[in-house]
């Protein structure tokens, strides 16, 4: 199919006029799981898996917000929660993910309310490769914020602010056409700070930048051009936070 690997979505010489983010995903859908050079997506399939993993998900009420297709719903499936549900503003993405998961619960957002969630509800919010598209960060953040049950997890991954900022893009190709979408810049310390106000303790934040490790990648796509202009640059983030219990 013909996708841009995310290492050439990186950098392009020449800013594409960028789409919103429902409207892009709609038509990226239908071929957002076919994707298996994406740099992006094995970066931030090891992070999920390192947060995953020190996590206890059994019986855990889980939202996944920014769900897409359920990229990591098998992993979070074999862990048996109590009850996982997907947000995404993207119908034909969420369409993908019934597909596959045919008794998935799923909300198409318009906004930033978690329909069908009560306060302190949850035991994770799971937020992959999103961040970038909300263009109210606080507003997104304290709706998580009010999900989530005291001793509760947040994790984050997404596109680091740093590569967006000198240029980096979210593109694909449908056909002939380009196609970028849409997003914010929302600057680590920025969204450490809205974490903090609303009471969220930091666990962990790991930044991975574009290293000699990742060449071959870039080498697979003829995109070597853009590996020299990104090397030493942080290319994505991952965060885990944490609601305190109300006794701390």
């Amino acid at each position: 199919m013909p996708i841009i690997n995310a290492l050439k979505q990186l950098f392009q010489p020449t800013r594409q006029p960028e789409s919103e983010p429902a409207e892009a995903y709609d038509i990226w859908a239908e071929n957002y799981d076919n994707q298996p050079n994406n740099l992006m997506l094995a970066l931030d399939q090891a992070l999920c898996e390192e947060f995953l993993a020190q996590l206890p998900l059994s019986e855990a009420t889980i939202v996944d917000i920014g769900c897409g297709t359920g990229r990591h719903w098998a992993a979070i499936y074999r862990r048996s929660p109590a009850r996982l549900a997907g947000y995404d503003v993207s119908e034909g993405m969420l369409m993908r993910l019934r597909k596959k998961y045919p008794h998935a619960e799923t909300h198409l957002m318009s906004g930033v309310t978690l329909t069908g969630h009560a306060d302190e509800s949850c035991d994770l919010v799971f937020s992959t490769l999103t961040v970038a598209h909300l263009p109210d960060l606080t507003a997104a953040l304290t709706e998580w914020t009010r999900v989530l049950k005291p001793g509760g997890d947040m994790l984050i991954t997404d596109y680091h602010p740093a590569a967006l900022a000198i240029g980096g893009q979210r593109t694909f190709r449908e056909g002939d056409r380009l196609i970028a979408v849409r997003n914010q810049i929302h600057p680590i310390p920025q969204l450490l700070a809205v974490a903090h106000r609303l009471g969220l303790t930091e666990v962990t934040l790991i930044e991975r930048k574009v290293d000699e490790s990742m060449r071959p990648w870039y080498e697979q796509q003829n995109a070597l051009p853009v590996f020299r202009r990104f090397l030493g640059v942080p290319i994505i983030y991952g965060l885990h936070l944490r609601k305190p219990d109300a006794a701390q």
